[in-house]
């Protein structure tokens, strides 16, 4: 699992792992540059919130900037706790932000990890890192048949109906299908919109509870009807099933149509953590405004969410 870093001058991998003490590397020109952080607890998933985009930073302050840097995440248990820091930083002014998040399956054993079972009823990491993912790589294709290729495809699309799919053989791909995939910002307002055309609504094939879920609202919302809904689903997850089960976002993607604002809006959000801001993309007057959401997570009730989404625009016209 990779996740991709949009700065400014070098393009540069960094890769972290996880020890009691490790440095953050950066190969440039044949020359090694390190920063050093401690991770106190052994847990770069912890650690790295407090300590990484520092060294990070630490890094680009002596050598210069960047203008890329590539965070190997591999052995995670969740990648959207480290997407999430950066996504965070970037609004508080960091020359860091976050450009999406690349997973690589393994197209022999891939199957293998999706369909291991958590005794604590946890999502599988493996699982979890392809519901996240903005672009998965299915890797090691010649060394299965094609009908055993159509078997992994399937159960990634299953997961998630809305990434993007490249296939590899030692893991050879053209770097321009990897970076500036703009998957956090405003650029990708158009095509998300293509993407949002096309996503479905996907079932069950190997975890029987995460799959991705896509509807359509015609109208307009307000942002504070938007706020509502995103917060009651992912803060407060008073949002059930017809199990009376919690519906868990892992995350959320979305264009929607805010009342007074002539471009269309983007929604995102990883975990409890979202944001909106408006496109470069505007509405044209004879375009049938409407609001598309695509979720990824677990106990996901597609008519279910389309009620309450529904239910909140209409309680707040009611009282306004």
């Amino acid at each position: 699992m990779f996740v991709g870093l949009k700065c400014a001058t070098y393009a540069l991998p960094v890769f972290l792992g996880s020890a009691l003490e490790k440095s953050l590397a950066i190969s440039q020109g044949g020359e090694l540059y390190e920063e050093w952080l401690e991770l106190r607890n052994g847990c770069l998933c912890c650690s790295v919130k407090d300590n990484g985009l520092k060294a990070i930073e630490n890094l680009m302050q002596k050598k210069g900037k960047f203008d890329y840097i590539l965070l190997e995440t591999t052995g995670l248990a969740d990648p959207g706790a480290v997407a999430s820091m950066f996504w965070v930083d970037a609004e508080l002014g960091s020359d860091i932000y976050l450009d999406g998040i690349v997973s690589v399956v393994d197209a022999k054993y891939g199957l293998q990890h999706l369909t291991e079972e958590k005794s604590d009823g946890l999502i599988n990491e493996a699982t979890r890192q392809v519901a996240l993912a903005d672009l998965i790589i299915i890797n090691k294709t010649d060394l299965i048949s094609q009908e055993e290729l159509n078997k992994i495809r399937t159960a990634v699309r299953s997961i998630n109906g809305l990434v993007k799919i490249l296939e590899t053989q030692r893991s050879r791909v053209d770097l321009c299908e990897v970076l500036d995939l703009h998957a956090f910002d405003s650029l990708s307002g158009i095509s998300l919109q293509k993407k949002l055309q096309h996503a479905q609504t996907t079932h069950p094939h190997l975890d029987k509870s995460i799959v991705t879920v896509t509807f359509e609202i015609l109208g307009n919302t307000t942002e504070e009807n938007l706020n509502e809904f995103i917060q009651n689903l992912l803060w407060e997850r008073s949002v059930k099933d017809k199990a009376d089960h919690p519906m868990e976002v892992i995350r959320l993607k979305g264009l929607v149509s805010i009342k007074d604002k002539s471009h269309q809006v983007i929604v995102q959000g990883v975990h409890e953590l979202y944001d909106l801001e408006e496109t470069m993309v505007r509405w044209k007057e004879d375009d049938e405004r409407t609001n598309r959401l695509v979720l990824i997570g677990r106990n996901l009730d597609k008519d279910i969410l389309k009620q309450v989404f529904i239910a909140t625009m209409t309680e707040k016209q009611e009282t306004s």
